[in-house]
């Protein structure tokens, strides 16, 4: 059986990764996995996940399973925190492992619910997206995003192509902090774009994977709580490993949004897909959010540190954006400091992206996306006078 296999193209990022940890040079930079790192380059563990992985340590009794769905404390916690008061009566949500998890099995259930319906992506999007899109054999389509004159949103080509979006289409957004360019939405778009969805009777499929990590915790939820008021069906799928830095316990929550009315026929058909998966989902992440958010001095000392996290990003930003100013003599990269959360998509060709990494050590995606939470303040000025080196 096996020897029927063929390779399998291997992840660019993942691939990036490997490169990178063989590159022997000693000032390499590392701008292509998508971790918050601190100033000394270390994915710190946040002081409130720290106390109360101590309290839970303390007070855990058992380690048996919980229900299918997870617990239910961590997806009423995590649906305020998204939503807001007002949808607890029509929400079904599991949880899932990571947001990764809650993005297949939000396809699982859409390919259950509605085998004919087309996804549509926006062009660019997380890689992700289409490589499980094409697994589970579903339709595809694309609409454009992102302008590579202006490295900012093609809102035009944008609303043009999700006109031609068919009713029972699902159309993937994400709620915050795009991935991978960093060039968002704003308010005034989001108020176009939803009339327009909802014109077409489409179903919107928000990815939120960076609540916090943009203008703020409730800022970055605004457009996701727009669509959850506007629409009748609305899928979310939640990430806690960016916003709680709990990456490797794989933290996640799928919300489906629908008639108060069929909401035990939808959760029941959520726990179903849960069960064909992977039966119960991880709990430990998933119970330190849960008292996290439940306890106000936790949730206080959380809000905190996530707000520093997210102005160390900004002032990151603002000094690539100055400091390239300075190396090229252009402002044609100030959109950097307008872009919002880890990723920016620059604008450099493949070859120039082979030459600062071949060069310099400086290694990102070949679309030349960086992680900004990759860089420190020593290494700002070294990016911009490589990126001004392999322009000339």
């Amino acid at each position: 059986m096996l020897e029927t296999l063929s390779p399998q193209l291997q992840d660019k990022i993942l691939e990036l990764i490997a490169l990178y940890r063989d590159d022997p040079r000693p000032q390499k930079i590392d701008l292509g996995v998508g971790v918050y790192k601190d100033a000394s380059g270390l994915t710190p563990i946040m002081r409130a996940v720290k106390a109360a992985e101590k309290k839970l340590w303390e007070a855990e009794k058992t380690k048996t399973y919980t229900t299918l769905a997870g617990d239910p404390g961590f997806a009423d916690a995590l649906i305020a925190m998204i939503l807001g008061a007002g949808c607890a009566n029509r929400a079904a949500a599991v949880a899932t492992p990571g947001g990764t998890g809650a993005i297949r099995q939000a396809l699982e259930l859409i390919k259950l619910a509605s085998p004919a319906a087309t996804i549509w992506l926006s062009n660019p999007t997380w890689p992700n997206h289409p490589s499980i899109i094409k697994y589970l054999g579903m339709k595809m389509a694309e609409y454009r995003y992102f302008d590579p004159a202006s490295c900012g949103v093609d809102f035009a080509g944008l609303m043009d192509d999700l006109a031609k979006v068919q009713p029972g289409d699902v159309v993937l957004l994400h709620g915050c902090c795009h991935n991978p360019t960093g060039a968002n939405l704003d308010t005034s778009q989001w108020a176009q774009l939803v009339p327009l969805l909802k014109s077409r009777r489409a179903v919107p499929l928000v990815d939120l994977a960076y609540q916090g990590f943009g203008d703020g915790l409730d800022e970055d939820a605004a457009a996701t709580r727009l669509i959850a008021s506007s629409f009748p069906e609305v899928l979310i799928a939640a990430s806690c490993s960016k916003n709680f830095g709990i990456y490797r316990e794989r933290t996640g929550l799928l919300i489906a949004l629908g008639d108060p009315a069929r909401k035990a026929i939808t959760q029941g058909n959520l726990n179903f897909l849960n069960r064909q998966n992977y039966s119960f989902p991880p709990d430990h992440g998933a119970r330190l959010v849960t008292m996290i958010l439940q306890d106000a001095a936790l949730t206080a000392d959380w809000k905190a540190e996530l707000e520093e996290v997210r102005q160390n990003m900004l002032t990151l930003r603002q000094s690539l954006a100055d400091e390239l100013r300075r190396a090229t003599n252009s402002d044609r990269y100030d959109f950097i400091a307008r872009h919002r959360g880890m990723f920016s998509r620059l604008g450099l060709t493949e070859s120039q992206v082979m030459a600062l990494r071949n060069r310099h050590g400086i290694y990102m995606v070949g679309d030349s996306r960086i992680n900004i939470a990759g860089l420190n303040a020593r290494t700002v000025a070294i990016l911009a006078a490589a990126i001004a080196a392999v322009e000339g």
